[in-house]
């Protein structure tokens, strides 16, 4: 078991903070993969959105790298893929557990001795 001691504080410059918040304002990026790829908690992130909303946080940021938004974008499009496959997977096993599945047995009375008689 690990002892409890002081915690590392990491202090970010404003031009990193400024490019974190450029780069999660690209369309089709999401905040929490800009901070997974930075090493981030996506709290500080929207928290940085914010001073730069608010005007506390100004600066000019460094140049955006392209294709690591690019790499985000795609990241993006390809989890969402991810999960539409996935819900197919589910519903074609679905589908397969109805089609295969014994149709359950209908009994009917007999009318002469009032027995049970199984239908087909």
């Amino acid at each position: 078991m690990a002892t409890p001691g002081p915690q590392k504080i990491h202090r970010y410059g404003s031009a990193f903070k400024l490019q974190a918040v450029q780069m999660s304002q690209q369309s089709g990026v999401r905040i929490k993969d800009v901070a997974a790829t930075l090493a981030i908690h996506p709290f500080m992130l929207s928290k940085w959105r914010k001073q730069v909303r608010d005007g506390e946080l100004v600066g000019l940021p460094a140049p955006v790298d392209t294709q690591a938004v690019v790499e985000l974008q795609r990241l993006c499009a390809m989890e969402q893929q991810f999960k539409r496959l996935q819900q197919e997977h589910e519903l074609l096993k679905k589908a397969i557990r109805f089609a295969f599945d014994p149709k359950p047995k209908s009994f009917a009375l007999s009318e002469q001795t009032g027995t049970p008689i199984l239908c087909n």
